[in-house]
């Protein structure tokens, strides 16, 4: 008998009215279908924004109402400070989950231990960069590795990597923290991979959208600054500014 795998999955909602609350705990209903229960146990934490929810919890996880205010990394490091499985998976909460798309980056892992970082395949964002579903995983390098090969609304993640490159930078409050990460990837030579034989669809722009209209330019334009500030102002390739507008489409 399989010893049962343990996965801590951390969302990041905003369910600031009830579409929004419902696309939560669809991301949920479709996580826990993914998977046999049996073979893959998942630990389910949503770190929710709209403080105005308090008492409410998701069903099936532990929702938590942080006191300090949002920011994404800064979310997504409670998340992890809250949980201690070998696997963590950190979500926007505008995912919808296919079957075994776990067990196919488990496996993926399994053949390379090297690799403790990886993406699943969205059928809607990677087949407009003409990445195929064909290859198990393409490899992240210097060269592609913003070109879609890393998307930061589902990266699922060995523990281990966080004990080799420490908490998440929470001055990356919402864009440019996926390239932060990826270029603290490639600083420390760590392995990441896209797996296209996993399957996670990213609805898009749900995010995007919730933001509030004030903390709009704070969260996204003023961020590149940091970015720039922290890895020079030649670190974004031009490319990837289409990935950019892919990505807001």
């Amino acid at each position: 008998m399989h010893q049962k795998v343990n996965i801590d999955i951390v969302i990041l909602s905003y369910a600031k009215n009830e579409a929004l609350k419902a696309l939560t705990q669809q991301a949920v209903s479709s996580l826990l279908a993914s998977e046999d229960q049996e073979e893959i146990a998942f630990k389910i934490v949503v770190i929710e924004s709209n403080k105005s929810l308090s008492t409410y919890q998701f069903e099936h996880t532990q929702t938590v109402y942080p006191k300090e205010e949002f920011g994404f990394n800064k979310y997504l490091n409670i998340g992890i400070g809250l949980t201690k499985s070998p696997y963590v998976c950190l979500c926007n909460n505008d995912l919808i989950f296919h079957k075994r798309w776990a067990t196919e980056i488990l496996k993926a892992m399994h053949e390379n231990p090297q690799l403790l970082s990886a993406n699943p395949y969205c059928k809607f964002f990677h087949p407009r960069l003409k990445i195929p579903p064909k290859q198990a995983v393409v490899t992240a390098t210097k060269a592609n590795i913003f070109n879609g090969i890393l998307t930061g609304w589902c990266i699922f993640i060995k523990r281990a990597l966080i004990e080799k490159i420490g908490p998440l930078d929470e001055r990356f409050s919402f864009w440019y923290a996926d390239r932060d990460f990826g270029r603290t990837l490639l600083k420390h030579k760590i392995k990441h991979g896209l797996v296209t034989t996993s399957r996670v669809d990213h609805l898009g722009n749900q995010s995007h959208n919730a933001i509030e209209p004030g903390k709009f330019t704070a969260f996204t334009e003023d961020q590149k600054a940091v970015y720039e500030e922290k890895w020079g102002n030649d670190s974004v390739p031009i490319w990837s500014r289409v990935i950019d507008k892919i990505r807001r489409s």
